[in-house]
């Protein structure tokens, strides 16, 4: 006759026990701080998506400018200037990147290459600039020479080209208003554009 009591309790404890289970799955610290977690993250990236595009202001339209620079007049455009313009320099080509601001801007990922020549760090793969006068690349072997190349198209696709990088002693060429603008896509170094 004992046996039977036991086979009755055994039967009453079991769905209260697999209720408490699921109790404590559900109810787990763990548990609800992952799903705080979750329900956080999936908040952030729903906000980042739809929230910010109609609270950020168009960045307004500068005029373009078109003139060859010298490492040191191409520091004054690194985005903390009234205008915000940020130019970028890049295989001996100065782009304006300022619809790249959020990037090369002041507080962008890549703050360090605005107003300053960036080749050096495409090439490396490295998120710094030099601080030479005139960086060369001559040290650079072919493999990082080749990934400039692929930096300065993708530059020109994307960018405005405002003009040529000077090397110490160089003269700045004349771009007049109605003189079109350099539309050749091709990488070639800026010394061969200037014997055409």
């Amino acid at each position: 006759m004992t046996a039977t009591p036991e086979t009755k309790s055994a039967h009453t404890e079991t769905p209260t026990s697999s209720s408490s289970i699921v109790n404590e799955i559900l109810y787990s610290p763990v548990n609800l701080v992952l799903t705080v977690i979750i329900v956080l993250l999936v908040y952030k990236i729903f906000r980042s998506r739809f929230g910010k595009t109609s609270v950020e202001a168009p960045t307004p339209e500068l005029p373009k400018i078109r003139k060859d620079m010298t490492v040191a007049e191409l520091r004054q455009y690194d985005g903390t200037q009234p205008d915000g313009r940020v130019l970028v320099a890049v295989n001996g080509w100065i782009f304006d990147v300022t619809r790249g601001r959020r990037f090369y801007g002041p507080d962008g990922p890549y703050a360090a290459f605005g107003g300053k020549d960036a080749s050096r760090g495409l090439a490396t793969f490295s998120v710094t600039s030099t601080d030479k006068e005139y960086d060369d690349l001559s040290d650079l072997n072919s493999m990082e020479m080749e990934s400039v190349k692929e930096w300065e198209a993708q530059f020109r696709e994307k960018y405005d080209l405002v003009g040529r990088l000077l090397k110490p002693g160089e003269e700045p060429m004349n771009y007049s208003d109605e003189e079109p603008e350099e539309t050749d896509n091709s990488t070639s170094n800026p010394d061969d554009k200037k014997e055409q």
